[in-house]
């Protein structure tokens, strides 16, 4: 991965392939690292040298141009370079449309990708229940779905409240069939988690992995909106254990990686100043028949 400076003007982003290892978040992030504090009038994101993108680097690509679009900035994608099976994912999860291609997305295996510049959260809701969850890719009883989403809203609250950011949240999700996967990444470009929990706490040391920790333990909050806080997203944390899967949460130099087997947090060799979720579920298990109450417990 590198960027080219064409002129004073133009700087071209070359895209590599970008899984959801951390190795490829590492990847992903140095692209925003190459662009950070900069007002250059105009970037092109150059695919040539890519050749697999998932659903957090569609969730980030857009991000990203947004940002600079925010500043002021003209951005080019160089379709021209996608490879063909990347491209008709794009087109799918509406990605391209929504940067300028005529073809509208379509219903597959994507969780359509999606801007939210203000706390439309009736909006979110509904594109939680019928893009993500309501496909009847994972089996779940209605009620815990119903917790489930509720807890993943408690994200975007928390992001549309202290991320301070003029872009919003971004989110794309993809389903894996050969993998029996559902993944769905939620990113916001603004302050962090780290920056809000020190701030909360009147802590300015804290640790960015001790803030991670923190803001994912039951009863805390640094959040007063409409939205009910202080779960912890301990709720979500359950589901995710119960159905195989992982939480893995980067923001500052913190990572965050909760599974059925560990709740890890730790320093990341990379910086990002806003928060990345990316939430993975199996999609069938042989065991995931708790009751709500043993989820909420």
């Amino acid at each position: 991965m590198s960027f080219i400076a064409n002129s004073p003007l133009t700087i071209t982003l070359k895209v590599p392939t970008l899984n959801d290892n951390k190795a490829d978040f590492i990847r992903m992030f140095r692209l925003w690292q190459q662009i950070r504090g900069t007002h250059t009038p105009k970037v092109i994101f150059d695919f040539s040298e890519c050749n697999f993108l998932r659903q957090n680097a569609v969730a980030f690509l857009g991000g990203l141009a947004r940002l600079l679009k925010s500043r002021g900035g003209q951005v080019d994608f160089a379709w021209d370079t996608l490879q063909c099976d990347i491209k008709g994912n794009l087109a799918q999860n509406g990605f391209l449309h929504t940067f300028g291609d005529n073809q509208q997305g379509w219903t597959g295996n994507s969780v359509a990708y999606r801007e939210d510049a203000n706390d439309n959260l009736e909006g979110i809701l509904n594109y939680l229940d019928q893009q993500w969850l309501g496909r009847g890719w994972v089996e779940v009883s209605q009620a815990i779905k119903d917790e489930i989403i509720h807890n993943v809203l408690e994200i975007y609250s928390n992001a549309f409240e202290h991320a301070v950011s003029d872009i919003g949240v971004f989110t794309c999700g993809q389903r894996y069939p050969n993998l029996n996967t559902l993944k769905l990444t939620v990113i916001d470009f603004g302050v962090g988690i780290p920056a809000n929990v020190r701030q909360f706490l009147h802590n300015s040391s804290m640790l960015a992995e001790r803030a991670l920790k923190w803001a994912f333990q039951p009863g805390k909050t640094t959040r007063c909106s409409r939205i009910p806080g202080g779960t912890g997203l301990d709720s979500l944390k359950n589901f995710v254990k119960s159905k195989q899967g992982k939480i893995e949460i980067y923001s500052h130099d913190g990572y965050a990686l909760i599974d059925e087997n560990q709740e890890l947090y730790q320093s990341s060799p990379t910086f990002f100043e806003g928060t990345l979720i990316n939430i993975t579920v199996k999609c069938k298990v042989n065991y995931h028949n708790f009751t709500q109450d043993e989820l909420l417990f």
